[in-house]
Formats: structure tokens, C-alpha cells, sequence
């Protein structure tokens, strides 16, 4: 039979939103690096981060490297949910679908919640919903979790303002599958959840100039292997965490790879 495995119910000791070099008890994250292929995955995620933030246009340009991140990151979320548009449209103001509205206004309103994520979680993930769900719910139930989500969600606040040794790659992994899997707000579910786990990259030091382009790498990686990675995770299987895991991290290298381009365009003006 498959072996369970639930990592953010397990007991995560609140402290700084950063990870610290070593908890003084035993990192109950921990187990899931030795899980198949996630420790390798999350090494060359992590390089592939690094050669990005080492690119020489980022000493003078990382706001406009930002900024283009952000636009190109809604877009690839929008996709995602199936309302995928041109990017020219997109750049010109000229789509009014009202998913691809909500991951914008998702995409530019993470700058402003980077210092809140790691204190009051709660609050940001209701403000990422009103802003990714404006359009498609009934404002009443805007920021509102479903009674069924409490106790996940409880479990997930644990997780963010935790400590662990495990890298930031993982952990907005495992903030992205919670939401994704868990789906407590019933619209727009998806667009938080992949907010939800930039911003945990870019507070857990992954990427804190918020210059790589996950939402993309997801996006490349195609819709059907998205959901297949999501189902995988929400099943708790050893195989399905791990599967999930490792699909983070290699969206997360694809991310590197698009903030690379970008990179690039602007160093050839």
C-alpha cells in the first residue's frame, strides 16, 4: 500500500520567517529531502536561482526585471486556469477577462505584502483572495475560507511562520500544494495558491528580488501535468508529495530561465 505522507500537520515551532540554520528540535520537515529525487531537484533549482540573481543587469535594473516578472508571471497564472491571452495584449491594457484582472491584481500586490506574509498570513491569503476574486465571487464571501479549510489552514499558518531547514524552494512547494489542493475559498483558488507561493519564495530568501518567473515554469510544464502534480500532492502518498515537490522545483528552474530572458532583453535594450 502507498505510505501517507501529511508534512504541514505535523508540529512546526513558530519563530522568524526565515529559516534558521538548525531548530533546536528535531525539523519534522525535514524527511521530505529524502523523499525521491526532491533533494536533487531542489539543489538545481537553487542554482538555477542563483546564476539568475548573479546576472550584472540585475545591479541596475532589478525593479524593471521585477516589474516584467510580475506581468509575465500573471499571464502564465491566468493560462493556467485556462484564459490564456497574448502577452502584447496583456502589456497594451487590452484584456478584460476578469481571471486574467485577478492575477494581475495578484501579481502586482505581492511587493506590498512581503513584510505581512511571515506575521499574519491569514490576513494576506484573504487579501490575496478579494484581489484574485473581485470579479468572480459574490463580494460577501471575498477573503472568507470555507468552514472546511480551518483546520489545513491552521496547519499551513504553522508552516509559514515556522523555522526549518528545509529550503525555501520546498516550502513555498508546500504552501502552493496546500492551497491548491485544499481550495478554500471555492473561486480563484489556484491564482492564490500560486501567489501565495511566490511570495513564500520571495520571504524565505529563494528569490527576493522577485526577478524569476515560476507562474511560467508551471505554464511550460502544461496545464495537465499541473493538475496531475496537484492531485498527486493532495492524494498524501510518499509518491504524490514527491512528484509534487519535484514539479515545484523544476517549474522554479523554467522560472529562472524566463527571469534569464528578460535579463537579457533589457541588457539588449
Amino acid at each position: 500500500m502507498p505510505r501517507t505522507v501529511v508534512p504541514v500537520t505535523l508540529p512546526v515551532r513558530p519563530g522568524a520567517a526565515r529559516p534558521a540554520n538548525r531548530p533546536a528540535a528535531p525539523d519534522p520537515l525535514a524527511p521530505l529531502l529524502d523523499l525521491p529525487g526532491v533533494r536533487e531537484a531542489a539543489d538545481a533549482a537553487r542554482t538555477g536561482i542563483d546564476r539568475l540573481l548573479g546576472h550584472r543587469v540585475l545591479r541596475r535594473e532589478s525593479a524593471g526585471v521585477s516589474t516584467e516578472s510580475a506581468l509575465r508571471g500573471a499571464r502564465a497564472s491566468a493560462a493556467l486556469e485556462g484564459a490564456d491571452v497574448p502577452l502584447g495584449d496583456l502589456r497594451s491594457g487590452a484584456v478584460a477577462d476578469p481571471v486574467v484582472q485577478g492575477a494581475l491584481r495578484v501579481s502586482a500586490g505581492l511587493g506590498g505584502m512581503v513584510e505581512t506574509w511571515s506575521r499574519a498570513p491569514g490576513q494576506v491569503l484573504a487579501r490575496l483572495h478579494v484581489l484574485a476574486a473581485a470579479d468572480l465571487a459574490d463580494p460577501a464571501g471575498l477573503g472568507r475560507p470555507a468552514p472546511h479549510a480551518g483546520p489545513r489552514l491552521s496547519g499551513l499558518f504553522s508552516l509559514i511562520t515556522g523555522t526549518t531547514i528545509v529550503p525555501a524552494v520546498i516550502v513555498a512547494a508546500l504552501v502552493h500544494g496546500e492551497l491548491a489542493a485544499l481550495a478554500p475559498f471555492g473561486t480563484a483558488d489556484g491564482v492564490v495558491a500560486r501567489g501565495a507561493g511566490r511570495l513564500t519564495g520571495i520571504t524565505r530568501g529563494l528569490d527576493p528580488k522577485a526577478v524569476s518567473v515560476p507562474e511560467v515554469g508551471f505554464a511550460e510544464l502544461g496545464r495537465e501535468a499541473y493538475a496531475e502534480a496537484v492531485a498527486g500532492y493532495a492524494s498524501g502518498t510518499e509518491a504524490g508529495v514527491a512528484g509534487w515537490l519535484v514539479h515545484c522545483c523544476r517549474a522554479t528552474e523554467h522560472g529562472a530561465l524566463e527571469g534569464l530572458a528578460i535579463c537579457e532583453s533589457l541588457l539588449r535594450g
